[in-house]
């Protein structure tokens, strides 16, 4: 599979793929052909053939696709059938909220460690893990294998704490800050904007308005 032959349109709908085929799984579905999960996720069944075409296709002409392997077959795609060890930057309340929710495990991702430069949160146990100093963050990583990076911390200070994790060894950031962050190109980064979601809606609220104006 070359990756590069992938648009990102289809990458983005792998994950939205597992999640139905794990609905179809906890309710004992055996085989789903491209129609019914058309009606289920509201794609064409060509879009999805298609989609699936991308990675030699999964199934059978006339029998459909088995769910199991089906979604085993996308969760390897999209590398979940490995272990990710993670720390997270920032132990505000979204740095909390993303430590307390455990659906991440269930996928591979585990939170080593949380850090903080607030000396008051130092100590402060969220899960099974306690907020550490950033003065420990280096060996923190280099001991415990942390191959991905979550910020969340303002943006005056993520490229600074970007530069010296790599410095580290972390090889990718899911970056909460509103800040382009200055990594090697080998360095992936995934920029979550939440406020860009919200705008997106506002748009579509706003656009829905303006069409019962006319």
């Amino acid at each position: 599979m070359d990756e590069k032959t992938i648009s990102q349109a289809v990458i983005s709908r792998l994950p939205r793929y597992l999640r139905y085929l794990a609905e179809l799984k906890d309710n004992n579905i055996e085989r789903v052909s491209s129609s019914e999960l058309s009606q289920i996720m509201n794609l064409t069944a060509s879009q999805i053939r298609q989609d699936f075409n991308n990675f030699g296709g999964f199934g059978q002409q006339g029998y459909g696709y088995k769910v199991n392997y089906l979604y085993d077959e996308i969760a390897k795609i999209l590398g979940l059938d490995k272990t990710h060890h993670l720390i997270i930057i920032g132990a505000g309340n979204l740095g909390q909220a993303l430590a307390n929710y455990m659906n991440f495990e269930r996928r591979g991702f585990h939170f080593k460690g949380i850090f903080d430069s607030n000396e008051k949160l130092h100590g402060k146990k969220i899960r099974d893990m306690y907020v550490q100093p950033m003065e420990d963050l280096e060996n923190f990583v280099k001991e415990n294998d942390i191959d991905i990076a979550v910020l969340t911390i303002p943006k005056t200070s993520a490229v600074k704490v970007a530069e010296q994790l790599v410095n580290c060894g972390v090889k990718a950031f899911w970056n909460f800050a509103h800040v382009d962050l200055k990594v090697p190109k080998d360095i992936v980064v995934e920029n979550v904007h939440l406020s860009d979601s919200l705008m997106k809606l506002s748009f579509k609220i706003n656009s829905q308005d303006n069409d019962f104006e006319h």
